[in-house]
């Protein structure tokens, strides 16, 4: 008999117990869809917390892993000399479009660990990624002090707005002619469209540039740039029309550098001491160009202040097609939208209309 003369019905006790679950459930609510899903999920689960959002904090952290480990893999093949080149198709220019060992190794480091930390994520990259060469590598939930002193606090976004590019070795045709300054590892983080987190390795020399839009980053601009007569970089296989263009715009005491690789001449506009890495104060490209090259340096111009576009100073949409049309225009540290208008009389003659 209960106390005090009180009997508690089968209803009564139902009630009393289904309280008690209720209260149960909001007390380890946190828990049960935070670490409960990681644990029911496995690491693989990785940082993608309730609600579908994820620590961009975390996303850099793997992006700079990735673009270090898949540089390990592109300096061993090119140290061994065993390159395995092959042509895998044609440029829109007609010319060979090479893939070595080091790519697809790089590329299948890249790519399985950030898929394996974030595997809800969309990672557009360069290169075939095939089922049945999966590699098990897993990153140890570890923010860098490096990071974490410069970011303090989580920055969570929407997981289905995130797309990350990779580019597992630029600057390949460089690659296999040992032209090895030019050659970097990229990834790029972009949200809804727009590149937020962008990280350039250089392999030779154990260089890691990045940046994260907020004003978080671990490289800066220069101190100073010349606008009435830049320091011109652009590509080596496209030199002699850019040259031309480039003169007319700027005049002929304009210096012009080509060099290999986006990936390096982004990093030429910025304060890099590097042994070999030239500077410059303007990036100019003139034909279709992939957004897995782009997307890293834009990234972080982005962070640092700068801007990289079209010739006509279009945004780049990280989204959709793997190729942005109309030429590239990057600075920092100068009127943009002055260089773009110096440049606008002559677009018609100066953006190449690449064969589809």
């Amino acid at each position: 008999m209960a106390p005090m003369g009180i009997r508690l019905s089968p209803l009564g006790i139902g009630v009393f117990c289904l309280l008690g679950l209720g209260v149960l459930y909001h007390v380890y609510s946190g828990f049960l869809t935070g670490k409960f899903v990681t644990f029911l999920l496995g690491e693989r689960a990785g940082s993608v917390a309730a609600g579908g959002t994820v620590d961009l904090r975390e996303l850099l952290s793997v992006s700079v892993l990735a673009a270090q480990r898949g540089g390990v893999e592109v300096k061993r093949v090119r140290e061994s000399n065993n390159l395995n080149e092959k042509a895998k198709g044609k440029t829109r220019e007609g010319a060979d479009e090479k893939m070595t060992s080091g790519d697809v190794l790089s590329n299948r480091k890249m790519f399985y660990l950030i898929k394996n930390a974030f595997p809800g994520l969309q990672v557009n990259t360069e290169e075939h990624i095939e089922e049945d060469d999966q590699e098990s590598i897993s990153w140890d939930h570890n923010i860098p002090d490096e990071i974490s002193s410069i970011i303090l606090t989580p920055k969570p976004v929407p997981s289905e707005s995130i797309t990350i590019w990779i580019d597992p070795l630029d600057a390949t045709y460089e690659y296999t002619e040992n032209l090895i300054n030019y050659v970097t590892t990229m990834v790029c983080v972009a949200v809804n469209g727009k590149p937020v987190i962008g990280v350039i390795h250089k392999p030779f020399t154990d260089y890691t540039a990045w940046a994260m839009v907020g004003d978080f980053s671990n490289i800066k601009p220069r101190s100073s740039y010349d606008e009435t007569t830049p320091t011109i970089i652009v590509s080596r296989s496209h030199s002699g029309e850019v040259k031309e263009v480039a003169r007319q715009t700027f005049g002929n005491k304009t210096v012009i550098l080509s060099a290999g690789g986006a990936g390096y001449k982004v990093l030429s506009l910025l304060d890099v001491t590097e042994k070999g890495q030239e500077k410059a104060d303007v990036y100019i490209h003139v034909t279709y160009i992939k957004k897995w090259d782009i997307c890293a340096g834009n990234a972080i111009l982005n962070a640092l202040g700068g801007h990289m576009t079209t010739l006509k100073g279009e945004e780049i949409v990280y989204t959709g097609s793997d190729g942005n049309e109309g030429g590239l225009l990057a600075s920092i540290g100068l009127d943009h939208s002055a260089l773009v208008e110096k440049l606008a009389e002559k677009l018609p003659n100066f953006v190449k209309k690449s064969p589809k």
